[in-house]
């Protein structure tokens, strides 16, 4: 008998062979057990640190802050469940002896199965993979078309910002729009304080003997807010009627336009009309109607000028805006008076925190340490506030600081105002302090146009139009500039034309003593603060060496060739000229500015001005952009030095007289990069010349409120890149050319208060690209072309409510047609320009 058969066998027995083979099979099925428990352990040594190493992986995976999907966490939730199962199995078996049998195998089978489990998620491991991959993919497409539809919102916005709602403006816009609406509630906290309003309403329609009122202050204390709201007021305006003039006279007055803006209202001529072309009727006598009048005089600074403008009628109230006290005109008055503690908490509040009240947990201490160094002054509270908001403590801790070093302020004491507001520009970006200081280069309570500012800022600053949009609504928000939306507008303006920019006084103060700070011939603006018979001496005085500005800005009356002194700017970009007169020398040292990119000459006088010196157009060879305004436009002659790098051109309230239709000259010879033509108030224009056409690089032609305009060319399809093309307000238009519905790139018509035009070409449904039109008070197109169903590209329509019905059925072919109905707007503010 074998050992095995022996160890079987209990003594005394004596097995046969049938028994003798069982027991040797069992004996042998036990030391293959056996021996399994021995590899059992080292397999459960072995999983157990394979367990060990891949449980750290599945965890990492399930809380890498990546959103997974549900079927994926449940299965990463099972495996992780798994593993931990099989370690717990690993560390009971390890802790039997080999001599446990079956709880050794017991728990072996156990782990058995969960390998199987295990080993049949790392089989589909690959398939998991592929699904992932497929989910990945799919997501990354949707990801991808999202980023699509935020890039087509970006260049929409982009778009828009050049003829439509504008982005970044349109939302500064709306903001200063609610600003002014909350304010204007009269729930007991108003700036315009409803307590003066009333006063000041009761002398204007109360007393019938009073001529003249005033109102007086410090400046930066509301009086032209006080103003503005009066004249709003709805029994002030139910007593004189659209019988309103508002003029803003200013440091430097033209007395002579105010002049003639005065009669030009009692005679009800239009509001451009010239001093020298109106009856010389005497003011003094009754007006035909005797119906009651009032004339606004905003910021009087002298009483010399205040008495060449009161005109004491009948019926005519005046009332006077000042920081000054004219006691001897008055014959009654109403001094500003600074905000309650409470009025003055609200006003900041409302810049610094978008709210009327200091949010919980902000230091309120602080607060009102920031407030009363503000002392009641509106537009000290408004700019301050704003430009604290959404900083971090400290920042109010040093602006706290920096504020109570100053002085009191008072009427003595306007640069301490000045000094105080110019806290808030140490907290704008460089770039956007910059275009701020740049704001000083305009005269004085001037409206200056958009387009004009962005170009500037292109030209200068380094910029895109997108970045130049941004900033403008920056400093909008930070309350350093107002937009002003252009009343016929209503509440849909349609194009970045109508919106102009104004700057209070002392902010504008504010940006010139910043500018002027260091030596003069390395300043980065060389300003004149105001209209000056002669260029400023220290001008002159340093002239002996080049000036390193930037941005030149010249205010002047007439000048001759002999007025002017030769002086050197290198690295002039930007050339600003504001002159009245009939006639003006351009400055020779234009000739030097090799680097200028951007003219702008500006006639405030009662009549159009003839340049002389046009020559020294002949060396701007890096010349961009130009604007001209009140300017009789001097002829262009074959002879005329081509402008090759001109990209923008802007004719406003100029006498073209045929200068730009003679057939020997050659426009696209001598523009031959311009992209972009603006013909605004120019009366004398009645046909657009078909030398224009050939003008093919053209992608913005904007022709708006040219009263004689007739007809545009029959070739205009030869503008192949138009992309926008405005007739705005040209009345006597009476049809389109057929040539229009060629215009493949067209992506903007506006034909808004076109009140003559009939009806709208058939074929505009070949205008592929078109996106939006506008066709505001156009009241004789009654009716649509059927064609306009086929025009897929279209997207937005402003019309008036008579013709909005046949839009609406458009809409019903057209996907995604947003049409916008206008506001009627019977104003005539906008003479006021």
């Amino acid at each position: 008998m074998d050992h095995y058969a022996a160890l079987a066998a209990p003594a005394g027995f004596v097995l046969n062979e049938g028994a003798s083979e069982l027991i040797r099979q069992l004996v042998s099925q036990l030391g293959i057990v056996s021996r399994r428990c021995a590899s059992f352990r080292e397999g459960a040594e072995e999983f157990r640190e394979n367990v060990q190493n891949l449980l750290p992986i599945i965890q990492a995976i399930k809380y890498s802050g990546v959103e997974l999907p549900e079927k994926r966490q449940v299965e990463l939730d099972k495996l992780s469940r798994l593993l931990r199962d099989g370690v717990e199995l690993t560390h009971k078996l390890l802790a039997y002896k080999r001599w446990h049998v079956y709880q050794n195998h017991r728990l072996w089978k156990q782990m058995e199965k969960i390998e199987k489990e295990i080993s049949r998620f790392i089989q589909l491991l690959p398939v998991y993979i592929m699904a992932d991959v497929q989910q990945m993919r799919a997501e990354m497409a949707a990801r991808f078309d999202s980023c699509e539809r935020s890039r087509q919102r970006i260049e929409q916005s982009l778009w828009d910002v050049r003829f439509g709602t504008g982005a970044y403006v349109a939302e500064a816009v709306r903001i200063q729009q609610e600003a002014e609406a909350e304010w204007g509630r009269g729930d007991g906290v108003i700036v315009a304080q409803e307590n003066g309003k009333r006063i000041v309403r009761e002398m204007l329609i109360g007393r019938d003997d009073h001529h003249i009122v005033g109102i007086h202050g410090i400046g930066g204390s509301g009086k032209t807010t006080l103003a503005r709201e009066i004249i709003r007021d709805a029994k002030v305006k139910a007593h004189f009627g659209d019988r309103i003039l508002f003029l803003t006279v200013s440091q430097s007055p033209n007395i002579d336009v105010l002049k003639a803006r005065i009669m030009s209202f009692f005679m009800g001529c239009n509001g451009y009309a010239s001093y020298d072309h109106l009856s010389r009727w005497t003011l003094q006598q009754s007006h035909p109607d005797e119906q009651p009048r009032l004339i606004l005089l905003d910021d009087v600074w002298t009483s010399q000028a205040l008495s060449q403008l009161y005109f004491r009628t009948t019926g005519c109230k005046t009332l006077v805006v000042s920081r000054f006290n004219f006691d001897t005109f008055y014959t009654l008055k109403y001094e500003m008076e600074i905000l309650s503690e409470g009025d003055s908490m609200a006003l900041f509040c409302q810049s610094a925190f978008g709210q009327r009240a200091i949010p919980p947990g902000f230091n309120e201490t602080l607060v009102k340490q920031v407030v009363n160094e503000c002392e009641g002054l509106p537009l000290a509270l408004k700019v301050i506030g704003a430009s604290l908001r959404d900083k971090e403590e400290k920042y109010w801790e040093g602006a706290k600081a920096r504020l109570s070093k100053g002085e009191p302020i008072s009427d003595t004491h306007r640069c301490l105002l000045s000094e105080r507001m110019g806290i808030s520009i140490n907290y704008l970006q460089p770039n956007v302090r910059e275009c701020f200081l740049d704001l000083g280069a305009f005269p004085e309570d001037m409206k200056i146009p958009l387009d004009m500012l962005v170009r500037i800022w292109v030209e200068t600053r380094g910029i895109d139009e997108e970045e130049a949009y941004a900033i403008v609504a920056e400093l909008s928000n930070k309350n350093l500039l107002t937009l002003v939306k252009d009343a016929r507008a209503g509440d849909s303006y349609s194009s970045y034309s109508e919106i102009s920019i104004t700057q209070h006084d002392i902010l504008r103060d504010l940006a010139i003593q910043l500018s002027n700070q260091g030596e003069i011939n390395a300043r980065k603006r060389l300003l004149m603060p105001r209209r000056e018979r002669e260029l400023p001496g220290d001008w002159d005085r340093n002239s002996n060496r080049p000036f390193q500005a930037q941005i030149v800005s010249v205010h002047t009356e007439k000048m001759e060739e002999m007025d002017w002194q030769q002086m050197d700017f290198p690295k002039a970009k930007v050339l600003i000229i504001n002159f009245s007169a009939e006639d003006y020398f351009l400055p020779p040292f234009i000739d030097n500015m090799m680097n200028l990119r951007a003219l702008i000459v500006i006639n405030h006088g009662t009549t159009n001005a003839v340049l002389r010196n046009f020559s020294v157009f002949g060396n701007l060879a890096n010349l961009r952009s130009l604007w001209l305004e009140k300017i009789c436009v001097p002829q262009l002659t074959d002879t005329t030095i081509p402008l090759r790098k001109m990209k923008k051109i802007c004719l406003v309230l100029c006498k073209i007289n045929n200068s730009l239709g003679k057939s020997a000259v050659d426009l696209p010879q001598i523009f031959p990069g311009l992209v972009d033509l603006t013909i605004d108030h120019c009366d004398d224009l009645f046909e657009l010349p078909s030398g224009m056409c050939g003008l093919s690089r053209v992608r913005n032609l904007s022709i708006t409120n040219c009263h004689s305009l007739q007809k545009l060319p029959a070739d205009l399809d030869r503008l192949s890149n138009l992309e926008i093309l405005r007739v705005y307000a040209c009345p006597n238009l009476k049809s389109l050319p057929l040539s229009v519905c060629e215009l493949s790139s067209l992506k903007y018509l506006d034909i808004s208060q076109c009140v003559n035009l009939t009806q709208l070409p058939e074929g505009i449904s070949r205008l592929t690209s078109l996106e939006k039109i506008d066709m505001r008070e156009c009241p004789q197109v009654m009716h649509l072309p059927m064609s306009f169903r086929s025009m897929k590209s279209l997207r937005n329509v402003i019309c008036d409510e008579e013709v909005a019905w046949g839009w609406k059925e458009v809409a019903k072919a057209v996907p995604n047609l947003n049409i916008k109905i206008a506001e009627k707007c019977f104003t005539l503010d906008w003479l006021d320009e």
